[in-house]
């Protein structure tokens, strides 16, 4: 396997952190990885490897606001200036469009937690460039996500857009613990397995407290996401599986979120929509304990006519 990492300049000049992952020889296509919040591209490398393995270019980002992206022009937990979410998205399409030119075929596109919700943003307006979905750690919670734009988007107006949102934090996370007996750290609820939250807990690129306008844009994004209109322009015959942990406190009480996901987009007419809960699994599924399993589900998923 081969790795690279490059920059890769936006249309509107900002420059975009991208690792490659190329095998001795692709046989099977390519998979572009979009991070969740307050992380970045690198903890994929384990799941980009066995990707490899099975004959996959593997490709991934560091969203605007994090990572190594943020390092070279921004700023930790801070998409933009305006309308951030929506260019979050756009820079997938720009990605793809660059990466897709050194490869066969349409990529198939996979997101975790935030990078689910940019992912579920992309294809409904860019479903037909890419063959398949993968969503992981998604979920749907609207009047949340109403008064959490609404509470954000005041604190832009009170307090300014780049300040640390300490409110928005603890409404988004304070309460992901709870179902947890006797948690040891504050990110308990990412996994199972400590060392895991270890390495988050020490990773400097990680954990960090997103800004005002950050969850305004997330917020205001993610309700775009049960826009009916904007669902009926994603392609019927994309095929898109939804997987996640029952104890994924994104993901609400044994799924419930995930399942209420799965059917808004039956409801908009997909025809290949798989959910598949993973039992006693939180957050990141695929840094828990049994993560080969789950690897090995979303490999055979990936391959399944």
């Amino acid at each position: 396997m081969e790795q690279q990492s490059f920059f890769i300049t936006m249309s509107d000049g900002h420059d975009i952190f991208v690792r490659t992952f190329k095998p001795n020889q692709v046989t099977m296509g390519h998979v572009h990885i979009l991070h969740g919040m307050a992380e970045h591209s690198q903890r994929y490398e384990a799941f980009a490897e066995k990707l490899c393995e099975e004959g996959y270019f593997v490709t991934a980002h560091d969203h605007r606001g994090h990572g190594y992206t943020a390092q070279k022009n921004g700023m930790p937990g801070y998409y933009g200036d305006q309308n951030g979410f929506e260019r979050v998205v756009e820079d997938v399409y720009e990605i793809l469009a660059n990466l897709t030119e050194k490869t066969t075929g349409r990529p198939i596109l996979f997101g975790h937690s935030m990078g689910s919700f940019i992912a579920r943003r992309f294809i409904q307006q860019h479903s037909g460039m890419i063959e398949r979905l993968v969503l992981s750690g998604t979920g749907s919670a609207k009047l949340l996500h109403e008064a959490g734009h609404a509470i954000a988007g005041q604190l832009v107006k009170l307090q300014g857009a780049k300040e640390q949102s300490l409110l928005m934090h603890k409404l988004s996370f304070a309460g992901f613990n709870r179902h947890i007996e006797n948690p040891k750290t504050n990110f308990d609820w990412l996994t199972t397995d400590e060392d895991e939250v270890k390495k988050y807990i020490e990773d400097p690129l990680c954990g960090f407290i997103a800004t005002h306008q950050f969850f305004s844009d997330l917020t205001g994004g993610i309700l775009t996401l049960k826009n009916k209109n904007q669902n009926a322009r994603i392609r019927p015959d994309l095929k898109i599986l939804l997987i996640s942990g029952t104890l994924d406190p994104i993901a609400d009480e044994n799924g419930k979120s995930v399942l209420r996901t799965g059917k808004q987009l039956v409801d908009a007419g997909l025809e290949h929509v798989k959910v598949h809960l993973l039992e006693g699994m939180r957050h990141e599924i695929l840094n828990e304990k049994k993560k080969d399993q789950v690897m090995e589900i979303i490999v055979r998923w990936l391959k399944d006519e």
